[in-house]
């Protein structure tokens, strides 16, 4: 399950990751998986809850309409380890890995574009079928569902900025506002590019890709699993 380079049983080959080390915290995330990115204290656990989170993920790819065997989390082949920093250990996976800047093709951009609509579309579900009141953390804290969903569209305008876009932050209930914002993330996602940063300071898709879908899908996630009794 953890890193290696040997074929899968099913004849398949292993997924491939990076990994991004911080001081206190390390994320592993799929490369060709935007939004599959767990984290650990070290790189075995990082690893162990990406391998973890993939039947959660295979109900992304299914909403993407994209094939994702059982067998995808069994083996991971880890092609670049990256620095992390201060953003790493707060739990945001920052590290743009050498892959991302290299040429986008129209079919991988469509795919990339499609499973970051997917994500939204996870969320909007879970999101759907969850209590307005959460279980609380350990120390009491913890976002509502509504406070969730909200904090997630408006760091998308936020990262939209990345991608050219300049739009205000929708409000949570404006929703020709959010699908507006949404379209035009997709269309800077699903342009084929040389790979390199859309704008100055920016993004390359492939990592506002990733970003995007890992925020959506750790809260839904979180949505999913703070559900389970509520307070």
């Amino acid at each position: 399950m953890l890193a290696g380079v040997a074929r899968r049983s099913d004849g398949g080959a292993p997924t491939a990751v990076y990994i991004e080390s911080g001081t206190k915290r390390v994320f592993a995330c799929a490369l060709d998986w935007p939004g599959w990115c767990r984290s650990g204290k070290n790189e075995t656990q990082a690893l162990e809850a990406l391998a973890a989170a993939a039947p959660r993920y295979a109900v992304v790819a299914a909403a993407a309409g994209l094939p994702f065997p059982t067998s995808t989390g069994d083996t991971f082949d880890v092609v670049e380890r990256l620095p992390g920093s201060a953003d790493t250990d707060f739990g945001v996976p920052r590290a743009i890995a050498s892959r991302d800047t290299e040429p986008l093709m129209a079919r991988e951009a469509d795919r990339l574009a499609g499973l970051v609509r997917a994500s939204w579309r996870v969320l909007e579900q879970v999101a759907a079928g969850a209590p307005a009141h959460l279980r609380k953390g350990p120390r009491g804290g913890g976002r509502d569902r509504d406070a969730i969903v909200a904090h997630v569209v408006g760091a998308e305008a936020a990262y939209a900025r990345k991608l050219g876009i300049r739009e205000s932050p929708p409000l949570p209930d404006d929703l020709a506002a959010i699908t507006a914002l949404r379209a035009a993330i997709v269309n800077a996602l699903a342009t084929p590019s040389d790979g390199a940063a859309v704008i100055e300071k920016g993004w390359p898709q492939r990592y506002a890709a990733r970003r995007i879908a890992w925020h959506v899908l750790d809260h839904a996630w979180e949505i999913e699993d703070r559900s389970d009794a509520t307070a």
